[in-house]
């Protein structure tokens, strides 16, 4: 995730980082080289039919609608899976308070929390397809890390043996009943990531928007050279850069846990969570982490 203050006026025109410009360039140039290809036939060598700009603004406004609606879907994904994490921090928080109120066992303390911690690198693990050994191991194990990762699915196995941890502790019925339900709000949160992972937006919706903003750019020039003239071109990338760069902004925003600049910072929020639970612990917290060139992973 970006994390730059917003730039000046006339920074804003040249800043590269984050923008969707390096990905579209080449799609932006094809546009205006034909825009520029049409406008030299029509006015140089043969007349070429025109399309009535009052229709290409219908199909423009209609467009933008259909870009619209798909953008706004990207973003409650990223939106939703930024919830779910900000959930599982406050679980995993809640944890370390309740577990520390309901026992004064301080072996079952660091037993939770260490395994509240695998639970969530892993489950990091999972959605973006990191290895998460190293980052487990320092808390649960090396044994025991690489039991939780031999299986099919490692972040709830190790829910499962945090689960186990408290079954065996001796608890009253309230506290088993107060932890059991912050256990099932962080297997609530991890099904709501897997979720997200796994379903993409409708691939034939995608399909459609992607097929008629081609349609669109190719039809422009017809319906510009007219009355822009020679500013065609340059009109018709101007309008490439808004469809082309809308589309390139919801395929990012449709998979918020991969690990891309406009993603979602699962490290850095994975390290809120250690920072959370060594304190519970009594333990050195590690340092939050700071972006690198404006990026927090």
């Amino acid at each position: 995730m970006i994390v730059l203050d917003q730039p000046s006026a006339l920074r804003l025109f040249l800043e590269m980082q984050g923008s969707i410009v390096p990905r579209i360039l080449h799609k932006i140039l094809a546009v205006a080289a034909l825009s520029a290809a049409i406008l030299s036939i029509d006015k140089l060598a043969l007349p070429l039919p025109h399309v009535s700009i009052s229709a290409i603004g219908v199909f423009g406004i209609a467009l933008s609608l259909f870009l619209g609606f798909r953008n706004n879907a990207a973003y409650d994904r990223w939106w939703e899976a930024r919830g779910l994490w900000g959930q599982l921090i406050a679980e995993i928080r809640n944890l370390g308070r309740q577990v520390t109120l309901f026992s004064p066992d301080a072996a079952l303390h660091a037993r939770v929390l260490s395994n509240a911690v695998a639970f969530a690198h892993l489950h990091r693990g999972a959605l973006r397809g990191d290895d998460t050994r190293a980052d487990i191991a320092p808390w649960i194990g090396e044994a025991e890390a690489d039991a939780l990762l031999a299986r099919p699915n490692p972040a709830d196995a190790a829910l499962s043996r945090l689960n186990t941890a408290l079954a065996e502790a001796e608890l009253d019925g309230y506290a088993r009943m107060t932890l059991s339900r912050t256990l099932s709000a962080m297997g609530l949160a991890q099904a709501g990531g897997e979720r997200i992972a796994t379903t993409p937006l409708p691939f034939v919706y995608s399909l459609l928007v992607r097929r008629t903003t081609y349609l669109y750019c190719f039809l422009l020039p017809f319906a510009l050279a007219e009355q822009a003239g020679w500013f065609t071109p340059l009109l018709a990338a101007i309008v490439a850069y808004v469809f082309f760069g809308l589309q390139a902004v919801t395929r990012e925003l449709e998979q918020p846990f991969h690990n891309v600049e406009n993603g979602l910072p699962l490290h850095a929020m994975c390290r809120v969570m250690e920072i959370s639970a060594s304190e519970a612990l009594g333990r050195p917290a590690p340092p939050q982490l700071a972006p690198v060139k404006g990026v927090l992973t």
